[in-house]
């Protein structure tokens, strides 16, 4: 386990496969997002009980994603998240076959989870203001780049948002936001590999400024 600016941890393989279970992979975002939570509170979110929630606490404990806060009252023990976010390359797990699989569980989890908070966003946004609609929501594009200019463009995009992190903070009127970025190719050839996009192609949705 490596640390990131002293708020990410880069997943070894331990922590990849503990994390690659249903409940297990949605807790250190719940308690990232909502604070240190009791297992009975995970509970009523995850929709489950909580000695489920206690166990997958303690496993996630044992690989250092989330810790005991000491500020639990008796047996109600409040836990939080040991980091503000988690980050791994699927490549470093290339010759380990069970933990590869482990990957691609989890980031199919968590693509399944970011479309789910993307339609629950555009059922409750007619009930926000004008100015939240129109800043928030879904945008796409199109780039042509090789292996290492994609790398560092989603390092500028990172750089982006951690200026943006904490930048409202004591605002009245910041709300936290879940900022997602995907990328893929446009065509996969027969083989698996990426295939040029055929020219001119635009992306599909509504783009910002």
């Amino acid at each position: 386990m490596t640390e990131d600016e002293g708020r990410g941890i880069r997943l070894d393989e331990k922590q990849i496969r503990v994390l690659a279970h249903p409940l297990r992979a949605r807790i250190p975002g719940l308690l990232r997002m909502r604070g240190p939570a009791t297992a009975t509170d995970l509970a009523r979110l995850l929709d489950t009980n909580s000695g489920a929630t206690s166990y997958h606490l303690r496993q996630l404990a044992e690989v250092g994603l989330v810790t005991d806060t000491g500020e639990g009252v008796g047996r109600r023990r409040e836990w939080r998240a040991t980091s503000d976010f988690h980050s791994w390359s699927p490549s470093d797990f290339d010759d380990r076959p069970d933990a590869a699989a482990a990957v691609g569980w989890l980031q199919r989890a968590y693509l399944r989870d970011f479309v789910e908070r993307a339609e629950r966003w555009e059922e409750a946004a007619p009930g926000w203001s004008a100015e939240w609609r129109d800043a928030l929501g879904l945008s796409d594009t199109v780039v042509e780049v090789t292996p290492e200019q994609a790398r560092a463009m989603h390092a500028e995009l990172a750089e982006v948002l951690d200026r943006y992190r904490t930048v409202g903070a004591g605002d009245q009127d910041a709300v936290r936001l879940h900022v997602t970025t995907h990328a893929a190719p446009l065509q996969f050839s027969s083989g698996g590999r990426p295939a040029g996009p055929p020219p001119h192609e635009a992306g599909q949705g509504p783009t910002r400024p």
